[in-house]
């Protein structure tokens, strides 16, 4: 036996947390080791007990549900860790992938290292990882932005603060959001690389590849866009930027019948640049 490897653990879990990360989509995705700790603790803690139910009946694991959710966590926290406290062994799963993520489960793990209490994470599925394996894009380094603000103004800003960031930048997104999401980040951002990641692991696995613009383009084509949703974007600007100076292409475009704002727009477009800064350095060399 592996040094640290656990088997038999029934007596080693009373008053332990456990947070166990479940399938987004696929149910063979499940690891064994998370069948067996949900089938030996005393309790599961749900963000949706009708959701956790139905993985449970299939795989045949029967036991006491706790609703834990994004409107109850707080108040939820402090009963999972009292519970621990008490002896029980929880379990803590989100709806899919691993809980705290984007998922509720980051207040109770507070709450149980300021008591004392022994938290043990399962690996196992998580949507950023997946869909950033297989993005294409780079993957040294990568900044994960969660959910992106819902109203316009807020998630500019937030993308504002990245603009400079030269890791992959990857956020979960509604998908009655996406298309707007998608404008804001070609206008703050620029033209960039990206990746729409859509129902990992399940039937209809989408993965929409392609500049900024373009993904946008065929998503609005769409009459509606359905399905849990990453949103991956890349560094750097595309290729075949034209030669010289933006200021000369800015002027050649403005010879060619364009109004001065289309211009820098579309200097933005040309070297993956968010129009303002475009403006910005336009203003500087003048």
């Amino acid at each position: 036996m592996a040094a640290g490897e656990k088997t038999g653990a029934l007596h080693k879990m009373a008053g332990t947390i456990y947070l166990v990360a479940t399938p987004l989509g696929n149910l063979e995705d499940i690891t064994l080791r998370a069948l067996r700790v949900l089938g030996e603790v005393d309790r599961i803690a749900c963000e949706d007990t009708r959701h956790s139910g139905k993985l449970l009946k299939h795989f045949e694991i029967s036991k006491p549900l706790l609703s834990l959710h994004e409107h109850n966590e707080t108040e939820r926290a402090h009963e999972v860790v009292e519970r621990a406290k008490q002896g029980e062994s929880i379990a803590v799963v989100s709806d899919a992938g691993m809980p705290g993520i984007s998922d509720p489960g980051y207040r109770v793990v507070q709450e149980a290292i300021a008591a004392g209490i022994t938290v043990v994470p399962l690996p196992g599925p998580v949507a950023l990882e997946t869909a950033l394996a297989a993005s294409g894009l780079p993957t040294d380094a990568f900044r994960f932005g969660g959910f992106l603000p819902a109203k316009t103004t807020q998630r500019r800003k937030v993308l504002q603060a990245l603009v400079d960031d030269p890791a992959t930048l990857v956020f979960y997104e509604a998908p009655h959001r996406i298309v707007r999401t998608l404008d804001d980040v070609l206008e703050v951002l620029g033209d960039r690389p990206a990746v729409v990641a859509r129902e990992l692991t399940k039937l209809h696995e989408e993965f929409l590849r392609g500049s900024v613009s373009a993904v946008l383009a065929t998503l609005s084509a769409r009459d509606a866009v359905k399905g849990e949703i990453t949103l991956l974007i890349g560094r750097g600007a595309p290729l075949d930027v034209p030669e010289g100076t933006m200021a000369q292409r800015v002027e050649e475009l403005i010879g060619q019948g364009s109004e001065r704002m289309d211009a820098i727009k579309q200097v933005a477009k040309e070297r993956g640049l968010p129009k303002r800064e475009v403006y910005r350095l336009l203003e500087e060399q003048r």
